[in-house]
């Protein structure tokens, strides 16, 4: 069954960030649309708690490893007051503002 890589990137004081992998059908509920990046609050916001924890309680029973992961589809963060990602919730429309170097501005701006 394919699988999607989803890391999860919080405020836990061990920092592992660990990598979770999600079904294809998960993956489309927490990531709608071309979306690779969501806030916790807001996904649960909008599939409510149950439809939310649903979803997320058979991800914590599918860890894989960062070195065995083929790459990281998703990025679900938690704990974000005060963190700011793009409106679109898509890596690639970071507006530059410092924050990427000029590789990263150059890769981002041809896959919008």
């Amino acid at each position: 069954m394919p699988m999607k890589n989803i890391q999860i990137i919080d405020g836990a004081l061990n920092a592992t960030f660990s990598v979770f992998q999600a079904k294809d059908e998960e993956f489309a509920v927490i990531f709608p649309g071309d979306q690779d990046m969501e806030l916790a609050e807001d996904l649960f916001e909008r599939l409510g708690d149950e439809e939310a924890n649903r979803v997320l309680i058979p991800l914590w029973t599918r860890p894989v490893l960062k070195r065995d992961a083929l790459g990281i589809h998703g990025t679900l963060f938690y704990n974000n007051e005060g963190r700011r990602i793009p409106k679109s919730k898509r890596e690639v429309d970071w507006d530059d503002c410092g924050a990427l170097n000029q590789a990263q501005s150059e890769l981002f701006s041809r896959h919008r």
